[in-house]
């Protein structure tokens, strides 16, 4: 028996709007989007490798499409830690697969943090104090912790958790009963959220110890945990598609949040590398051979070096250079990316550019 911080990586997203840079065969984790050498799946793993002292700890859980990249790009991970979904089922399954493993070999006292692998985090001690923190409750208390980012803006693309009464402090840092869990709100009701000072956003980062987590899921998701339970994960297919969310963090009673700032962004879409490398200096985000006349608040994004981009009056667009493929698209139409995927994949002549 252990309450040692298992975390694991949730590594199955396709990233569909980062497209054209992010594929079928290359998602978004498999990228450096922030100018580093590491892509997101990396710099995911570094930081947890720091808090836990070795690769023994960590788990990661993908998609058989993508199980080989995790392997090349993460090749000091334990075979045995690398848990290989035969079809997406979003996280609800994720999470109780990965619970009943690490239960089976470590106990239902092991704390296990669940983490998406395309998030960036700036401050790395203010993460490390946060999940202390977030352990020392699951350790003490029947609690699915979940970490809530301090809005800095009153975002329409976070889902919003509200907290509730306070019931003290652990590593110097506030915990609090989550009152409710929201959707992404219009700007109005974001404005109103902020207003409060009751609201984070919902990071989707869980910490909690095993057993307690698998007696939730049981209660409020039998039909997922139940069958995984018999049948392990070859069930899979038959496994009804929910978010963890949807499935359990809505419905428990055990839901408490922490409210931090670390530096923190879900990396959703284009216009989040606008937010982490703008600068005053520059009026564009330019990484890729640019010229520009009259041209204002563009990303710019090219993988071949030996490519140029030219604008002339543009302003607020987003333009992507990545083999065969260009993608030009306004800013605040990102989120349609998406909705053009699908044309493509209706077309035999484009499916090799998806």
């Amino acid at each position: 028996m252990t309450n040692s911080l298992f975390p694991v990586i949730l590594a199955g997203g396709k990233g569909e709007r980062f497209w054209p840079l992010s594929r079928s065969g290359r998602p978004k984790q498999f990228l450096s989007l922030d100018g580093s050498s590491r892509s997101l799946l990396q710099a995911t793993a570094d930081r947890l490798i720091e808090l836990v002292g070795g690769w023994d700890s960590l788990f990661v859980i993908t998609s058989k499409q993508i199980a080989e990249g995790v392997r090349q790009q993460l090749p000091q991970l334990p075979s045995q830690n690398l848990l290989i979904e035969s079809e997406g089922r979003d996280t609800a399954a994720a999470v109780a697969w990965t619970s009943l493993e690490i239960k089976q070999r470590y106990g239902e006292d092991a704390i296990i943090g669940f983490f998406p692998a395309d998030h960036w985090i700036a401050d790395q001690k203010a993460f490390a104090d946060t999940l202390n923190a977030a352990s020392s409750l699951a350790a003490s208390t029947e609690a699915i912790v979940t970490l809530g980012i301090k809005p800095t803006f009153p975002s329409t693309g976070y889902g919003y958790i509200e907290q509730g009464a306070k019931i003290g402090n652990f590593n110097e840092l506030p915990a609090y009963h989550v009152n409710r869990f929201t959707e992404k709100p219009n700007r109005e009701t974001a404005e109103s959220f902020l207003s409060t000072g009751r609201f984070s956003w919902n990071s989707g980062m869980f910490v909690f110890r095993a057993g307690v987590v698998l007696k939730e899921l049981y209660t409020h998701a039998p039909e997922i945990i139940e069958p995984l339970a018999q049948n392990g994960p070859d069930i899979y297919p038959q496994l009804p598609k929910k978010s963890i969310d949807y499935a359990l963090m809505e419905k428990t009673t055990l839901a408490y949040v922490l409210p931090v700032a670390f530096g923190w962004d879900d990396l959703g879409d284009w216009n989040a590398i606008e937010r982490l490398l703008k600068t005053e200096e520059n009026p564009n985000v330019e990484l890729a051979t640019h010229v520009g006349l009259d041209t204002n608040g563009a990303l710019l994004y090219a993988t071949d070096p030996e490519d140029v981009i030219v604008t002339i009056g543009l302003e607020d667009v987003v333009i992507v250079r990545d083999r065969k493929v260009t993608l030009i698209v306004k800013k605040d139409r990102t989120q349609e990316i998406k909705q053009i995927l699908k044309t493509l994949q209706s077309d035999p002549r484009f499916t090799d550019l998806l």
